[in-house]
């Protein structure tokens, strides 16, 4: 059994859309559990008849999806941003490599349909494969057990991901998915793409360099 854990704040435009195609894997066995960092708009609401459990927890990504972990009944958790579109047989695909492996990613596809979107997922997906390091972006995937022996994410305010990553490497290269999720890329065309990208460049190169996750987090607002 697969469960996913699905951490939201204020997602209430977005989070029917992102449920809509997990329901087919709600009869396979799969537990949705989304965790509300305090929504002040209707995601409660409209989330309600798509998921499995509702967990109420202190605003924070890190935060959420460990208090999601320690609900969930499956043998296998997958992180998924409020603004991912999982594929159809995403669960199964899971089962697949949990078999071989301890955890893993999928490939990721941005929504925007401008050509400089498609060389940036090339990139990630490339990047994340080679290095062994993954993004939330990616819906990470691991075996409960080992989750919990590594402590869960890292209470930090930003790159709880990929300092998580780093300890599983350590132990297995991640199985790479290369059917894609789609993720928004909202963030990327609000910005504007190349500022995102050094952005993201900036903060990860700071984060290696030793700069505190609290800073980090307060130049990514």
């Amino acid at each position: 059994m697969i469960s996913i854990v699905i951490p939201a704040l204020n997602e209430a435009e977005i989070i029917v859309n992102t449920l809509l195609p997990l329901q087919a894997m709600r009869k396979r066995q799969v537990e949705i559990i989304l965790v509300d960092g305090g929504s002040t708009d209707t995601t409660i609401q409209l989330a309600t008849p798509y998921i499995d459990q509702l967990v109420e927890s202190i605003k924070g990504r890190a935060l959420q999806m460990n208090a999601g972990a320690e609900v969930a009944q499956g043998d296998a958790l997958w992180f998924l941003h409020a603004d991912t579109v999982v594929p159809d047989a995403g669960d199964q695909r899971i089962l697949q490599a949990l078999q071989e492996g301890a955890w893993g990613r999928f490939d990721v596809r941005l929504s925007g349909e401008r050509t400089v979107l498609r060389v940036v997922e090339w990139w990630m997906n490339q990047r994340s494969c080679w290095s062994g390091i993954s993004t939330g972006d990616q819906g990470i995937f691991i075996q409960r057990k080992l989750f919990k022996q590594l402590g869960g994410f890292p209470q930090i305010p930003l790159m709880e991901d990929i300092e998580l990553s780093r300890k599983l490497k350590k132990i297995a290269a991640p199985a790479c998915i290369h059917t894609p999720l789609i993720t928004s890329s909202r963030r990327w065309e609000e910005r504007g793409v190349m500022r995102t990208i050094l952005l993201m460049w900036w903060l990860r190169l700071s984060y290696w360099a030793g700069v505190s996750p609290q800073r980090i987090a307060h130049w990514y607002r």
